[in-house]
């Protein structure tokens, strides 16, 4: 039987399988499990466990942003700029979310 803690977690954690490469992706708000006003603009780490990743990167996500502040990402096909996978896999979440990196290098 699984105890109530991995029904139930006390924070918001997702596992993800990103590009055939798993990471994680977690916060560690608790309210973001339970009251809707705080995914306005909320924080959300995110760990690949990949050589390249030096450290967790800290990602800062709003909800509420406006389109035209936002940096435009191309068709993943494109030779242009491409959006993240852990970008688009909030946004299936958030759907037109911003998601800042604060710093870091994004992860293809």
């Amino acid at each position: 039987q699984v105890c109530h803690g991995l029904r139930t977690p006390q924070l918001p954690v997702w596992l993800c399988s990103l590009s055939g490469r798993h990471s994680v992706l977690f916060g560690t708000d608790s309210r973001l499990l339970s009251d809707w006003k705080t995914e306005r603009v909320f924080h959300l780490y995110f760990y690949n466990g990949q050589r390249e990743q030096a450290k967790t990167a800290h990602l800062t996500i709003d909800t509420h942003s406006h389109p035209w502040e936002e940096e435009p990402c191309e068709d993943p096909s494109s030779p242009g700029k491409r959006c993240p996978p852990v970008e688009m896999a909030i946004r299936t979440k958030w759907a037109g979310a911003t998601v800042s990196w604060n710093g870091t290098d994004p992860f293809f």
